[in-house]
């Protein structure tokens, strides 16, 4: 996953200011760990993360002088949308990033993890689907 926050990361980080109270590039690292935790919180916790280029833009938008922002923005844009778009194709998919099969959210009676394989697009496997519509209505 880090290959979308690096290819942001590459094509912004000339535009970044210089910060001019230390030496180095602090400013750069900033941007760097902000473009990294914002694509690892998609790929762990993508059903509460509703918009995450803009979250990203917001945390480092301080990073670039007024006239480059709108680019900025465009290109966050379309680094975390292509992210989003692999994200959910692995979850359609039936596996994790790591590429190990998804496992249903439920626990047993016992209250270990259920072991089966989840519905497509869903969070559950057969046994459990009823926990999901739960959630929906719960929702609405």
């Amino acid at each position: 996953m880090y290959q979308f926050s690096r290819s942001i990361y590459r094509e912004l980080a000339d535009e970044v200011l210089d910060d001019r109270f230390r030496r180095g590039h602090p400013n750069r690292v900033r941007f760097l760990s902000a473009c990294e935790a914002a694509v690892e919180r998609l790929a762990t916790d993508r059903h509460y993360f509703a918009r995450p280029a803009r979250t990203l833009f917001n945390d480092v938008r301080i990073y670039f002088p007024m006239t480059s922002q709108l680019r900025a923005y465009r290109v966050i844009e379309r680094h975390m949308s292509l992210a989003t778009e692999y994200v959910d194709k692995a979850a359609q998919d039936g596996i994790t990033l790591d590429g190990v099969p998804l496992c249903c959210n439920a626990t047993t009676r016992r209250g270990t993890a259920c072991q089966r394989v989840p519905l497509p697009g869903n969070q559950y496997c057969p046994s459990h689907k009823h926990l999901e519509e739960s959630l929906d209505t719960v929702a609405a």
